[in-house]
């Protein structure tokens, strides 16, 4: 039995969770006050700071003057903040997140003193299977966690290992982060506790003393801890007070013979929590369109732009972070701090909206007004459809989009908008009132192109752009207040803009890079789909050569894919009752199960060649709610009209699906069914730098009911079928394997519930969140399914999920019409199959200038080479943190080696 033990005070700060950010901070404020005086009232307190900075700096935003207090006990040892910018939920934001997450957080513990080397995790709902890589190639070597490990450590610590090989030593919180205070609750018996506590859990700890994390949620530790402890140390066992990182660097052994391997999910030693990733939906769409929009702004501010747009990036990512936090897009909270994490994403993506587009308007004024840039943000080239407005073409006439070579593509026309856009009768007297809605030359948001003036009549010709001549309000005021007074009475004013289409342009672009076009008539017959099959359509099929779609008279799908393999039944919508919260789904006590539609219409919205598309609309009579009770569904049920848009594009291997409703029901969840050819044992998702295997079952043995829902980040496979994804989500394989389902929507109405059937003890206070139901609101979800055999290695998922969740970026050129197309221009290009770019941005060394840092990661389980070629004759290796590792002169291209797994970073200049 250890006769020794270190005391680690602390807290653990939820910024946000049943009260909104502002509400906790108060509470924060006094929390670290008391630790500040504290700690400097007894040289022998420690606290740890929760591992995550943003603690730190919304206590120094509200004292400022304390600054230099907390720096000095970080330079002394005393107070551990760090390594994280915050503590996130790993599986709902990218691979790419968690990286700047521990860049940003490092970054701010360095301005006060330094960070603290523990990969701290003490409260995430389960563990990425690469954050030990994560750790390691950031220099960490220890980690700290609770949830997720699987029953067969039976220590205080393992070795975890990531896919690529990389280790860190974790220590296991096999009790939670608090298991030190009840050891306390009577201070004059800390030593006889201790004892029993350590006879209680001798098994685990060896030869190492006992770690006592003293500390909880969202308190201080009493200030007579350390008189506390000095007393109980006085009676015959050793009792030390630590940081977490001074427990792990001096009190323990670095041997651990047990080491697990990948992801954390098991319930056997604490609750996981897996309802978290289905609950608000919209959450967790405003984190991928932010990630999107960031990365996305990056890559064009770094390769497009003379301006460095650092502050506003960096602004856009510590809002994103902040968002992750493992009670923030969880979607856990109360309703007011859910919203106040939507507005924070919101806010993200704006800046980043910004960044982007200003990168973008630098290329685009060497574009003709009359043509459109398009920027690819992949690394590899590609053809993508393009909509844009033009003006409508003549009955008949044939229109070609022309690029800068010379080659001509097809266009679809997809639909004319009206050209009368105002008809006024108005008193000559009241003209002018009209002529105030003219700015300069903009007018309801086109450009006058001319105008006519008559005795009683002012029409107005707009344009996107003019080809008239000169515009000048000054004249065309002078000429109305003349014409007015000659001819008095009513007036007609008559705005028409030119007539408008949408077309739809399938381009060519390179690798990173931008290219130009402009749609125009042709006299000679429109060129086909020459790269690829045109897309067909009847009433109830679609095809494109690769793939093909037939609606069935139940209106589900079966796809069949370019290697024969047939999908049958897709989109069978399953909905049930939900008494569960936002922790834990969980069925009523007698559920009803609703899959049979009411009525099927089907509706044929395009018919190619360059894009078809169907619209099947499915009504179902779903219960209102759940009885009083909660066991049961109400007998009172509400038509809802599920609408399923479905797409095939030319040159597109898999189809794409998206469906939408109008929500009235409460407590219940909706899961889409993907039904396999055959029942399989194993299912693979990607996300945050892996594809992760899992089976039909998960670990249990706590309070907790393991369901086997997993989170799949950028796709999911089963068997023949591989979904890409638009956002994170939630899957489960059911019917013994034979269908893959995926969650559209699990509304509910608490936090947590106090008695929940598959969960023995609450997860939280059992709080309302009415806006948790999502009523009144529109749910929309969009994904791709790929039918195949080979699985997802055999059909590329890779790089076919980035091209679903990744469009070019469209913007009209600003350069005097009619001028020649700018050539095409290419950025970074990666050849290497299964690799992901996770991120391509500008950085600036002091001593080497400014650079462009790429990120990639191998996912797969074998060694591959990749080729990346740019403009750049020197790369430089580099750890997570930007430190270098070794640098090479380049001459043609750089090749590089990647392990299985392997996350490399290279800076190249």
């Amino acid at each position: 039995m250890p006769r020794s033990a270190v005391f680690v005070p602390h807290f653990h700060w939820d910024r946000e969770w049943y009260e909104p950010f502002q509400v906790f901070r108060h509470r924060l404020v006094a929390a670290l006050d008391t630790v500040l005086e504290t700690a400097e009232a007894n040289p022998d307190f420690r606290f740890t700071v929760d591992g995550q900075m943003a603690a730190i700096e919304d206590y120094l935003e509200m004292r400022p003057e304390n600054r230099d207090r907390v720096a000095a006990l970080v330079a002394d040892g005393r107070l551990a903040v760090g390594p994280w910018l915050v503590l996130l939920d790993e599986f709902l934001c990218s691979g790419e997140t968690i990286v700047r997450n521990l860049q940003m957080g490092w970054a701010a513990a360095a301005e006060l003193g330094g960070a603290m080397p523990v990969g701290y995790l003490p409260d995430m709902f389960g563990h990425v299977a690469q954050m030990p890589q994560i750790l390691a190639r950031a220099g960490i070597e220890h980690a700290a966690l609770w949830r997720g490990v699987p029953g067969t450590v039976d220590g205080h610590a393992f070795r975890w290992r990531a896919p690529d090989g990389s280790e860190v030593r974790t220590e296991f919180l096999f009790d939670g982060y608090d298991n030190g205070l009840d050891v306390l609750l009577v201070p004059d018996r800390i030593g006889r506790a201790l004892g029993e506590y350590a006879q209680m859990t001798a098994g685990r700890w060896g030869g190492d003393p006992v770690l006592a994390m003293a500390g909880t949620d969202h308190d201080a530790p009493d200030p007579h801890l350390a008189h506390w402890l000095r007393r109980a140390s006085g009676e015959g066992r050793a009792i030390t007070m630590a940081t977490l990182d001074e427990y792990l660097r001096k009190h323990v052994r670095d041997e651990v013979s047990a080491v697990v391997t990948g992801e954390l999910r098991s319930h056997v030693r604490g609750n996981i929590l897996p309802g978290v990733l289905s609950v608000r939906l919209g959450l967790k769409q405003r984190m991928a369109v932010a990630e999107r929009t960031i990365d996305h702004a990056e890559r064009m501010n770094a390769l497009w732009s003379g301006r460095d747009d650092a502050p506003f990036l960096a602004l856009a990512w510590h809002k994103i972070i902040e968002s992750t936090a493992h009670d923030s897009v969880v979607g856990s909270g109360t309703d007011e701090t859910c919203d106040q994490v939507a507005a924070r994403l919101a806010e993200a993506a704006q800046t980043a909206r910004a960044v982007r587009d200003a990168a973008l308007a630098e290329p685009a004024a060497r574009m003709p007004s009359d043509g459109h840039l398009v920027a690819n943000p992949l690394p590899f080239d590609r053809t993508a459809l393009v909509e844009v407005d033009i003006a409508a073409p003549g009955e008949g006439t044939a229109l070609v989009a022309s690029a800068a070579d010379g080659s001509t593509s097809p266009v679809q026309l997809i639909s004319e908008a009206p050209t009368v856009l105002s008809d006024e009768h108005i008193d000559a007297s009241q003209l002018e009132r009209v002529l105030r809605r003219i700015h300069r030359r903009e007018l309801f948001g086109r450009l006058i192109d001319h105008y006519e003036l008559t005795p009683g009549s002012l029409v107005f010709h707009l344009a996107e752009v003019p080809a008239g001549g000169p515009f000048d309000l000054l004249i065309l005021r002078r000429e109305v207040a003349a014409a007015a007074a000659a001819h008095p009475g009513e007036w007609r004013v008559l705005t028409l803009e030119e007539a408008r289409a949408t077309a739809l342009v399938a381009v060519n672009v390179p690798a990173s890079g931008l290219t130009g076009f402009r749609v125009e008539p042709s006299d000679r017959t429109a060129p086909t789909v020459t790269s690829c099959a045109p897309v067909t359509a009847t009433e109830s099929t679609l095809a494109n050569g690769l793939v093909e779609v037939a609606v069935a008279a139940d209106g589900t799908l079966d796809l069949t894919g370019p290697d024969g393999t047939v999908l049958y039944g897709v989109g069978r919508l399953v909905d049930g009752g939900d008494r569960g919260d936002s922790y834990n789904y969980a069925p009523p006590a007698q559920d009803v199960l609703v899959s049979e539609p009411t009525r099927i219409t089907v509706e044929q919205l395009e018919s190619g060649p360059l894009r078809a598309r169907l619209r099947v609309t499915r009504v179902y009579a779903w219960p209102t709610g759940l009885s009083s009770d909660r066991d049961l569904r109400d007998d009172r049920t509400v038509p809802t009209p599920v609408e399923t848009v479905v797409e095939v594009r030319a040159g597109e291997p898999f189809v794409r699906i998206s469906t939408s409703f109008l929500n009235g029901s409460a407590d219940h969840r909706l899961r889409f069914h993907v039904p396999l050819p055959e029942p399989v044992a194993t299912s693979a998702s990607a996300g945050q730098f892996a594809v992760t295997e899992r089976g039909l079952t998960a670990e249990g043995g706590w309070g907790e009911y393991p369901l086997p829902t997993f989170p799949a980040g950028t796709f999911v496979s089963a068997g023949a079928a591989t979904v890409l994804l638009d956002h994170s989500c939630e899957y489960e394989l059911v019917g013994d394997g034979s269908e893959l389902a995926l969650t559209l929507l699990r509304a509910i109405g608490s936090i947590s519930v106090n008695i929940h059937p598959l969960r023995d003890e609450p997860a939280a206070s059992e709080i309302p969140v009415p806006g948790a139901q999502d009523l009144g609101m529109r749910i929309e979800n969009r994904f791709a399914v790929v039918p195949s055999a080979t699985g997802w290695q055999g059909t590329n998922a890779v790089a076919l999920a980035e091209e679903f969740r990744n469009d070019v970026l469209v913007t009209r050129g600003t350069a005097p019409a009619g001028a020649p197309l700018p050539p095409d221009t290419a950025g970074v290009r990666v050849d290497g199959k299964d690799v992901l770019v996770s991120g391509l941005r500008r950085v600036t060394d002091d001593g080497r200038g400014a650079g462009t840092e790429l990120r990639l990661a191998a996912l797969r389980d074998t060694a591959s080479t990749v080729r990346v070629t740019g403009a750049f004759t020197e790369a430089t290796t580099v750890d997570l943190l930007g430190r270098p590792i070794s640098r090479t002169r380049v001459r043609d291209g750089l090749e590089l080696a990647l392990g299985p797994w392997e996350i490399r970073t290279v800076v190249l200049r």
